[in-house]
């Protein structure tokens, strides 16, 4: 255990030279790259009106992708009423995303609960 310990703090004391050495030249490239993207001058009225177009911009998008989720919700319905017809691949493709909503959710409660299995809160 100690050996790992050991092992951990060396690569942690890499990971933070390498970063010390070469993060600034990252970041401004990473900023150069992307300066169309960058507004200036950088206000806060002026991000107060960004922040407003993105939240409008994302309820305008609500009927869309409501549409689209309508059009999701009929194609389960079919394939529901011909389920005879239905494919083992089919079948086992839906049987994992319903087993993967499930543990997300778990997860979802686990975290929720503050990362305990049995719910007591000491």
């Amino acid at each position: 255990m100690a050996s790992k310990l050991a092992q951990l703090k060396s690569k942690a004391c890499q990971a933070k030279q390498f970063v010390a050495t070469h993060g600034t030249s990252y970041y401004k490239q990473l900023l150069e790259q992307n300066k169309q993207f960058i507004q200036e001058p950088a206000t806060v009225e002026k991000c107060n009106e960004l922040s407003k177009k993105l939240l409008y911009t994302r309820l305008a998008s609500i009927p869309g992708r409501t549409e689209a989720m309508w059009k999701e919700v009929d194609y389960v319905k079919q394939a529901w009423k011909n389920r005879k017809d239905l494919k083992v691949e089919d079948a086992g493709t839906a049987a994992v995303f319903g087993l993967e909503c499930f543990a997300w959710y778990c997860v979802g409660e686990i975290v929720g609960r503050g990362f305990t299995f049995t719910g007591y809160y000491p």
